[in-house]
């Protein structure tokens, strides 16, 4: 394949599989809880270890819940 014809064939794949996320709605109350939880996490990582283990139990709890709500982010964009 020849360059001219390459770049257009990229654009086009590029500007294809980027529709999806270029069309999601705009879901501004699940943003900033994502923001909220990622604070959280930051702030537990920054508190003192000795916790009898519930501090790692914490922070396990705050990446599922920011799963849960990417997920529930990327559910509502794709119905």
């Amino acid at each position: 394949m020849s360059v001219r014809f390459a770049a257009p064939l990229m654009l086009a794949v590029g500007l294809t599989l980027g529709a999806p996320a270029a069309f999601a709605a705009p879901q501004p109350a699940m943003m900033h809880a994502l923001r909220d939880l990622q604070q959280a996490r930051a702030e537990l990582l920054r508190a003192a270890p000795d916790k009898g283990g519930w501090r790692m139990h914490a922070l396990q709890q705050v990446d599922q819940a920011m799963a849960s709500v990417r997920a529930g982010m990327r559910y509502a964009n794709q119905h």
